[in-house]
């Protein structure tokens, strides 16, 4: 079972749940320098390990602080999106607004992963180029279909 504090940034895990976690750690291998995750069945597993380099067999890695995910519901990330302050300058049209709501999507859907058509797009919006000079230069129409 997992506590969340009154604290928004604290969380204690019970010792029972700990064991039951399987963990991927994340390293720099000081050999092939390349950042390596590694998984482990059990956290006493990972802290009894010596780890090793998937890619390149080294054994100098050094752990890093892994970006920590939080799990939202459906109705939580609708409700962020919601926002009145994420909202301003959309009914003006303002591009900056747009890609700082394309961003927050981005971010609140979990579309982590890297797209560079829609990274392109929202860095040209930030840029403070309309949305219509970005669709007809990537040969769009209205819709957001291909007009070839």
């Amino acid at each position: 079972m997992i506590i969340l504090s009154e604290e928004r940034h604290h969380c204690e895990i019970q010792p029972a749940l700990l064991e039951e976690m399987m963990p991927i750690y994340e390293y720099y291998c000081f050999d092939c320098r390349k950042k390596v995750s590694i998984f482990y069945r059990t956290v006493s597993a990972a802290r009894d390990a010596e780890p090793v380099c998937p890619v390149c067999g080294g054994q100098r890695l050094h752990r890093l602080v892994s970006r920590v995910r939080v799990l939202h519901s459906d109705e939580d990330r609708l409700e962020r999106l919601a926002d009145s302050s994420l909202m301003a300058g959309l009914a003006d049209e303002d591009p900056r607004a747009v890609a700082r709501f394309m961003r927050e999507m981005k971010h609140e859907l979990g579309e982590e992963a890297d797209d560079p058509e829609l990274d392109e797009m929202i860095g040209r919006l930030e840029a403070g180029e309309s949305p219509e000079t970005i669709e007809a230069g990537l040969g769009l129409d209205d819709y957001g279909n291909s007009v070839s």
